[in-house]
């Protein structure tokens, strides 16, 4: 358990003074294996990281993040969100229900969190300002529906979580769906009721008549299109994830030309963007996995194993622990930092104790999607915030506490019902 805290305090500390992410995980390992270790750990980390750089299932990442860029700079997301306006616009709170169900659209073809939130912010905010919404409540819809991109397929969070654990990822994609598309309609229950009761906007948003709706329909196919796209490939046997998330980059490309979107600064911000991305998130898998060896060398995981034997622990008794852990860690760590410093160790304790793999995927995606949406460490407060430009962070903060709340109610109801992540699978 020293090491354990030991470990916390090392990373916590070198973040605080602003070390790269992926420049901590590894500091931390260096140093754990120096002390701790039998092992050569700096014979092994070429060894290790060339190992893990090579996975082919990593392949999709970039992919998976090109589609969402090419998505965002060419602006088809700004169609999506107008044509999800006007078919909601009619509702209590109208453009805030567009903002968690354009996040959910856009969820379905980008993969990221971080991406979807900066797309429907860049978006909504000139129109929830435009209206009068309040502008806490209206960031706050923003932030939490950015969240369902690591929670509805293809999420490159349950990507890394199937690489870290040996998951079957087309499962875990099929089991993200329900559960992503409840949460959305738990956010957007809210949000009626709060706006039927409380009132959130100072003049009347624009109605629409039947014909502009059914007019605004054509919005929609190209997103559905690739999302068909994606995952019938997966679920028909005629491509693996990564390939398709390769058919679902050329697909956006055929989409964006056709509409006349494409241009050469979309490809080349497109591109930047992806680099960028991408590059970070395998410093943190490479750095990660460097820990993880060093845990695994010096016998961490089989310590814990052995601790929860000896206290005779129920597994639904751990499976509180490791939330209320995942919960406080969420608080100042990032969301792939996260992920990858605790699920190597958790996971296969959780599931020799009997909980099964998918499900746990689901469960331990949600409390991670908490973790985007509260301080200080949230990365879509602040990416909000940066974009939205004025008034204080803290109100996106306050915006964001009922979402949070209805994550923890969901995470609950996994617990209760966990066919409902389960249930799909069952036809593959």
């Amino acid at each position: 358990m020293l090491i354990i805290v030991l470990s916390l305090v090392i990373l916590l500390s070198l973040l605080i003074l602003s070390v790269p992410v992926g420049s901590s995980i590894a500091g931390v390992a260096i140093l754990l294996g120096t002390f701790f270790s039998d092992y050569p750990i700096f014979n092994a980390i070429g060894e290790i990281t060339w190992s893990t750089s090579t996975e082919y299932i990593l392949l999709s990442i970039p992919f998976f993040v090109l589609l969402g860029e090419i998505f965002l700079h060419s602006g088809m997301a700004s169609k999506i969100y107008y044509a999800l306006n006007v078919w909601l616009s009619w509702l209590p709170g109208g453009l805030m229900h567009s903002n968690v169900a354009a996040s959910t659209f856009f969820s379905s073809i980008s993969g990221s969190s971080v991406a979807t939130a900066a797309t429907i912010t860049t978006v909504a905010m000139p129109q929830g300002k435009k209206y009068g919404y309040n502008e806490g409540l209206f960031a706050g819809t923003i932030a939490a529906g950015g969240t369902l991109g690591i929670l509805i397929p293809p999420s490159l969070n349950l990507i890394i979580y199937g690489f870290l654990t040996n998951t079957s990822i087309p499962k875990l994609f099929l089991a993200g769906l329900i559960p992503g598309l409840i949460l959305a309609l738990l956010f957007m229950f809210f949000i009626f009721i709060y706006s039927k009761f409380k009132g959130v906007v100072n003049q009347e948003v624009k109605k629409y008549t039947l014909k502009e709706k059914i007019n605004e329909l054509k919005n929609f196919i190209p997103t559905l299109t690739l999302f068909i796209l994606i995952m019938g490939s997966i679920y028909t046997g005629l491509a693996t994830p990564t390939e398709s998330a390769s058919l679902g980059v050329f697909g956006a490309i055929i989409i964006t030309y056709f509409s006349k979107l494409l241009s050469k600064e979309v490809i080349i911000k497109a591109i930047e963007g992806t680099i960028k991305t991408t590059g970070m998130i395998m410093l943190i898998i490479l750095a990660a996995s460097i820990l993880n060896f060093v845990l695994i060398s010096i016998g961490l995981v089989d310590d814990i194993e052995y601790f929860l034997q000896d206290i005779n622990i129920s597994k639904y008794e751990l499976l509180f622990l490791v939330t209320i852990m995942f919960i406080v860690l969420g608080l100042f760590i990032e969301t792939l930092s996260l992920m990858v410093i605790t699920i190597p160790v958790v996971a296969p304790i959780m599931i020799n104790l009997g909980f099964d793999g998918i499900w746990l995927g689901i469960y331990l995606i949600i409390l991670i999607e908490m973790a985007l949406i509260t301080p200080p460490v949230g990365l879509n407060l602040y990416v909000v915030q940066s974009i939205r430009k004025n008034g204080s962070i803290i109100e996106v903060m306050k915006g964001c506490i009922p979402f949070v709340l209805i994550m923890c109610l969901m995470a609950f109801l996994l617990v209760l019902f966990p066919q409902i992540s389960l249930y799909l699978i069952k036809f593959i």
